[in-house]
């Protein structure tokens, strides 16, 4: 088990799904990239840290950056963000099409193929 895979389940059962889902697309996105925790967050790491992602109380936090969250800012009107921060309600759907977006475009900033 990962340590990341070991931080889902430990989460609260009604975050383990959204989390399960966001660790996965992060996954698929970032096949090259490492596993950590930091900050108390499971963190794909690839040349430096990539994305974050957590279980919140009430949400999952997805963390790719400011940067990224400026360019999506249209994309993300109906979500509650700060500067480097977006939340995603566990009584919602996940966009995961949205996500991997977040991750490729995080990607190209990094160049990181």
């Amino acid at each position: 088990m990962t340590v990341i895979e070991q931080y889902i389940a430990e989460a609260a059962e009604n975050q383990q799904p959204h989390l399960k889902a966001c660790y996965q697309v992060i996954k698929m996105r970032l096949p090259k990239a490492t596993e950590q925790i930091k900050y108390g967050l499971p963190t794909f790491y690839q040349n430096g840290s990539i994305v974050h992602f957590g279980a919140m109380k009430n949400h999952l936090g997805f963390y790719p950056t400011p940067e990224v969250i400026n360019y999506f800012s249209k994309a993300l009107k109906s979500y509650q963000t700060s500067k480097g921060a977006v939340r995603f309600s566990y009584q919602e759907a996940l966009p995961l099409d949205l996500i991997e977006g977040m991750i490729d475009y995080r990607k190209s900033i990094l160049n990181i193929a």
